[in-house]
């Protein structure tokens, strides 16, 4: 976990809510016992129960006998020897979907460091998780019969735009692939490319190129979303419309919808 290094903490921990009354602690990181892994945490109960309700972040400096907390779960804490903890919930779209935990195994303050660079590390996952649940809610309006519609598919096509672009700011590579990957499922449930047909494959770059100009960007906006330059883009355009056999930006796009490549 990112919190572990940033934070200077040497236990991380933390899991998603498996209903609206708890979470399982399921990802840990630098712990020596199995005390905590598994362990279901009633919302309101211990730190990041209470975290959980309150909706922000809550530290204690000793576990184990701080007064503002209950104590259910001091046996599984005190069995991997931590003392101070602190609680991050993750909120996507105004619900806690779960809890982040960060831990010493001394009974110190925490400052404002840790507490910085827990809620930055939650941020991203908070991130991370709203662009996974839209990528999945975009899949299955594609996949719905009513593809037909045309006001659901200029969502779609401007939703794989959106999520296009973010995939190009996105830090971290297991992300950026999911994001890609939806991005062409979504393109390919408009048009699903014939087995018996000439396929196209379009360079990354020229397919960026693409989907900024089916959003209808200049080549100089396109450019800046890419931080390319704009003669840069001209150029990845010009190879991209060759391929596909176009000769303006609309015929590019509309050969590249048939091709698949785009929603």
């Amino acid at each position: 976990m990112r919190l572990r290094t940033s934070a200077g903490l040497p236990v991380a921990f933390g899991g998603l809510l498996s209903d609206a009354r708890q979470f399982r602690i399921s990802d840990l990181t630098g712990t020596t016992t199995g005390s905590l892994q598994g362990l279901a945490v009633k919302a309101g109960s211990g730190l990041g129960g209470k975290a959980a309700v309150l909706t922000r972040p809550l530290s204690v400096t000793d576990y184990s006998s701080s007064p503002a907390i209950t104590h259910e779960y001091d046996a599984a804490v005190a069995a991997e020897g931590l003392r101070s903890v602190l609680a991050v919930p993750v909120v996507v779209r105004g619900r806690v979907r779960g809890v982040l935990y960060g831990a010493l195994r001394r009974p110190l303050a925490l400052g404002e460091r840790p507490l910085t660079a827990a809620v930055g590390a939650v941020r991203e996952l908070e991130q991370s998780l709203a662009v996974r649940e839209e990528a999945r809610r975009l899949l299955a309006a594609a996949g719905q019969p009513a593809v037909a519609d045309a006001a659901l598919w200029e969502e779609v096509r401007e939703a794989h735009g959106e999520l296009h672009a973010l995939a190009q700011r996105i830090e971290d590579p297991e992300l950026r692939r999911d994001l890609l990957a939806a991005c062409t499922r979504l393109a390919r449930a408009s048009a699903p490319p014939s087995p018996g047909g000439p396929r196209v494959t379009l360079s990354p770059r020229e397919l960026d190129v693409l989907v900024g100009v089916a959003s209808g960007a200049t080549n100089a906006k396109v450019a800046e979303r890419l931080g390319l330059r704009p003669e840069t883009v001209k150029s990845y355009l010009r190879s991209g419309m060759r391929k596909l056999g176009a000769h303006t930006r609309l015929e590019a796009v509309v050969a590249a919808r048939r091709a698949g490549l785009l929603p």
